[in-house]
């Protein structure tokens, strides 16, 4: 069965099931720095898990997948949550499910950033790995290392077609 998934604009209220959308746009701020900086203030629920964790910084460069893309697995980090936020301002895919322990293609959400947008997944919410659009896209990760397995893979069944189809002039709608 085919299942054809469309794009969504990334909202804070679209996106709250999954985690949080990291932009100064409506976000609490205040200056600092004796009027120099302003500062957007606590803008994600970084959770790395009490249990022999430690939050951790890196970058990922990223290729883009070929479009359409045909989703064959979803992952999930079940002791921390893992944030994205972009470095070069290019819009970027994300690919969520609910939390549980399968991965349901009639749940499946896809949203597309507006380049000034990063997100935070939720401790256990099911993603697809990095949706660059942009060639050597590069991305600040925050997310947990330590003991312990923290990251669970979901593989569709082979009668399952999920397809991403997204090319040049591709338009995410508002489903809100």
């Amino acid at each position: 069965m085919k299942f054809i998934l469309n794009v969504e604009l990334l909202t804070k209220q679209a996106f709250e099931p999954f985690g949080d959308v990291i932009e100064t746009e409506g976000s609490q701020h205040f200056s600092i720095n004796n009027g120099s900086t302003e500062r957007f203030h606590d803008l994600a629920n970084i959770d790395v898990s009490a249990e022999k964790g430690r939050p951790i910084v890196s970058i990922f460069r990223a290729q883009p997948l070929q479009m359409s893309l045909s989703v064959k697995m979803m992952e999930r980090h079940p002791l921390g949550s893992q944030t994205f936020i972009p470095v070069g301002g290019e819009p970027f895919l994300v690919l969520v499910a609910p939390l549980g322990e399968e991965v349901s293609q009639d749940k499946l959400r896809l949203f597309q950033t507006n380049g000034g947008q990063g997100v935070n997944y939720h401790r256990g919410v099911w993603h697809h790995p990095v949706l660059a659009l942009k060639p050597d896209q590069e991305f600040i990760i925050i997310d947990r290392a330590g003991e312990g397995n923290n990251c669970d893979e979901f593989f569709f069944g082979a009668d399952s077609q999920i397809i991403v189809e997204y090319g040049q002039g591709s338009q995410p709608v508002d489903r809100e």
